[in-house]
């Protein structure tokens, strides 16, 4: 065969390799289920081998093709996992991971979660276990400097939005979380006229966290708040029932429902048994509820019971309170009797605490 023979074929067949390679590199693929697929790049993983994932996984067509185009450029992909949703070109892949575009998954934290609370949302998200997270958490070293008599993180755990790649740690969660509330701690608590009680930060974040669990309603957090500022000064015992459930839930005894023989369980967490604060925090309080803590209302109330509607009655006096608690058992009652009305089933909703009896 002639040279110029051998140059047309050589011609011939790098050409069509240029369109084979435009084809499989520069149009969309996507080989994988409607709602995506996950890739998790080990670190040091080789080039060879990512390609090989990515074809197997449905994101690419071909890992040879894959494989040169990133030799040809050098490219380095970042370890990581990622999340791909539609189809793409291999050029928009290897971009993708080359500049770290990883999958986040996503943690809501609700006010006045408990740590443990917190621990199974991270592991249901597939981060880190429930045991790791909790372990990462009872190490109170990153509030040391703000919180040196805490035993855990509970109650610095800010209540938020948060977003984590899958390769993160337990303890970048808890950091992470915690840097969250220095932010908003420090946005309160540098406000002039706040804590006008003394408190420690330690203090002022358990109260807030007692004022978390007792209401969801906005408008009566600095009330509730008052409340047990007041009893704090007259020594009245708090008789908070969060507080209780929360010392049954450290014991492994709740089930869901606060008995009246419940009241007399021991636990330094008991505000029935022990006057002042616990210990400590008792879930993971909000801005709104930090804020009624450190700027509470001046308040003549010392009682509080539910009223039905989702918020609570206040009282001065005990006689008062014992009035608003007939109230509120009247409401009980007809309720039963509508439920037994309306479906000749019994009506039994677990009844908000009768507080500060």
């Amino acid at each position: 065969m002639s040279g110029r023979r051998i140059g047309l074929a050589l011609f011939v067949l790098l050409t069509g390799v240029l369109v084979w390679l435009g084809i499989v590199l520069g149009l969309p693929y996507g080989r994988f289920p409607a709602e995506g697929v996950f890739v998790e790049i080990p670190p040091g993983t080789s080039v060879r081998t990512i390609a090989q994932t990515l074809q197997a996984r449905g994101v690419i067509r071909s890992a040879v093709a894959f494989e040169l185009l990133c030799r040809l450029r050098g490219a380095r992909p970042q370890a990581g996992e990622y999340h791909f949703d539609r189809p793409a070109s291999s050029f928009a892949v290897l971009h993708k991971l080359v500049v770290g575009e990883v999958a986040y998954h996503t943690v809501l934290v609700p006010e006045g979660s408990t740590m443990f609370q917190i621990a199974e949302r991270v592991a249901q998200a597939g981060l880190v276990p429930r045991e790791e997270f909790l372990q990462a958490a009872s190490d109170p070293a990153l509030i040391r400097d703000l919180a040196p008599k805490a035993t855990n993180l509970e109650g610095f755990l800010f209540p938020a939005q948060y977003e984590f790649p899958r390769s993160v740690t337990a303890q970048e969660i808890v950091a992470a979380m915690v840097r969250r509330f220095r932010q908003v701690w420090d946005s309160i608590a540098g406000q002039p006229g706040g804590n006008p009680h003394g408190l420690t930060p330690l203090e002022l974040v358990t109260l807030a966290s007692l004022v978390e669990r007792e209401t969801g309603v906005a408008d009566e957090r600095g009330l509730i708040a008052g409340v047990f500022y007041n009893r704090l000064r007259k020594r009245y015992p708090l008789q908070c029932d969060p507080t209780v459930i929360y010392a049954l839930e450290l014991a492994g005894r709740y089930r869901g429902e606060l008995l009246l023989r419940d009241l007399r369980f021991d636990s330094p967490y008991n505000t029935y048994r022990y006057r002042g604060l616990p210990p400590g925090p008792i879930a993971n309080p909000g801005e709104a509820a930090l804020r009624a803590a450190l700027f509470p209302p001046e308040t003549d109330y010392f009682y509080f019971v539910a009223n039905g509607q989702g918020g609570h009655f206040f009282s001065k006096t005990l006689r008062e309170h014992n009035a608003n608690v007939a109230r509120y058992r009247q409401w009980l009652a007809e309720m039963r009797q509508v439920e037994q009305e309306s479906s000749g089933n019994r009506f039994n909703p677990k009844p908000p605490a009768e507080k500060n009896r």
